[in-house]
This record gives structure tokens, sequence and C-alpha cells, in this order.
């Protein structure tokens, strides 16, 4: 599934150039164009256009083939940080409008030991996906295996076969995650949220 399918070219007089807020759904690494080889073409401008009734109807459609969506969390925060939380609920959301499954992957350097407040972190991960009815989901932990987050999302992405990863924008400005190696190996659509 391409979410580069739902975007028509715009006439060139419906065009106009303007600062672009921060794109927020990357395409997939495998097909698309990168979003690293599109910054490298354009300018600091950002380009906007205006979609037709069509066009926005190929976006419902591209949504209603997510069948199974990844919430990663990188956040050591026990009651998760506000952009934990949030992706959370879109996850939630998402999954209960298209009817989708949801896997979560808590994901840390540090092994489960080390971290004092790991349970409380669980309980608060269970809590979040129950307010916005789910729970029964997947869970996995990535612990103190010494790799990058980024590359942790792309292997179990990848694995599961995921449809569509969903997370934060916090997690890529605390560093956690490379947001260009997220373009670059994550072999499904990932819909970042603002903060």
């Amino acid at each position: 599934m391409a979410f580069t399918s739902s975007l028509l070219p715009a006439p060139p007089s419906r065009v106009c150039a303007s600062p672009a807020p921060e794109l927020t759904l990357l395409p997939p690494a495998r097909k698309g164009v990168r979003l690293a080889a599109a910054r490298r073409r354009g300018t600091h401008l950002g380009v906007r256009a205006e979609m037709n009734a069509s066009g926005s109807a190929l976006a419902v459609d591209a949504l209603s083939e997510v069948k199974h969506v990844l919430l990663p969390i990188t956040d050591r925060n026990p009651y998760l940080s506000e952009g934990t939380r949030q992706a959370a609920a879109t996850t939630a959301s998402l999954a209960k409008k298209y009817g989708a499954d949801i896997t979560v992957v808590v994901i840390d350097d540090k092994p489960k030991e080390t971290l004092p407040e790991h349970d409380t972190q669980m309980s608060s991960i269970r809590w979040h996906l129950s307010e916005g009815g789910f729970t029964e989901f997947g869970l996995m932990e990535r612990l103190g295996e010494g790799k990058k987050p980024t590359a942790i999302i792309g292997e179990v992405a990848d694995e599961l076969e995921l449809d569509l990863v969903v997370l934060s924008m916090e997690a890529i400005h605390s560093k956690h995650v490379d947001g260009n190696l997220l373009a670059e190996f994550i072999p499904c659509p990932v819909l970042l949220l603002p903060l």
C-alpha cells in the first residue's frame, strides 16, 4: 500500500510556494520518493497543492487498507510523555475506525532489570490503549539490545509486515529516533504526529 498514489498533481496555476508545515506522513521506503532526495531537489519553501474530492477519497481508501499498526515507545517516562500519549490515542483511534490490530514495541537501550519503573510504564501503556477501546494488543519489549531504536522499529515493521507506524515527533526531537533513517528503512508508511 502506498500513500503516494493518493497525491494527485495540481495544475501549475493551483500551486503556490509558501512555508510548509513539517511533513507528517512519510511514504514507504521501498516505494515512492525518498524524503531526503525530495529535500535535496527542492528549496526550503514547501509546495502547497489543493486536493480535489477524488484525491481525498483515495487517501481514505488507502487508510482503509490498514490492518496492523505499530506503536513504538522510546521514552522512559513511566506515565508516558505527552507525545507518546498522543501517539497511543491516535493509534487506538485509527485501529478502532479501520478494524486494525495494534502491536506496541517498548524500546530502550537498558535491560529491563535496570529500569525501576518498568512495570508502571507497562500499566500506563495498557491504561492508555484501554481508554481508546483496546484491551487486547500485541506487546513486544526490545530492551538492552544495543541497537538504535530506528533499526528496531524497522525490523519489527518488516517482521510483522505492518501497514502503518504511528510515532510522535517528540521521539525525533529527543533524538531517540532518527527521522532520516525512518524514511530510508521503514517498509511501510509512518505517521508522524506533531507536538
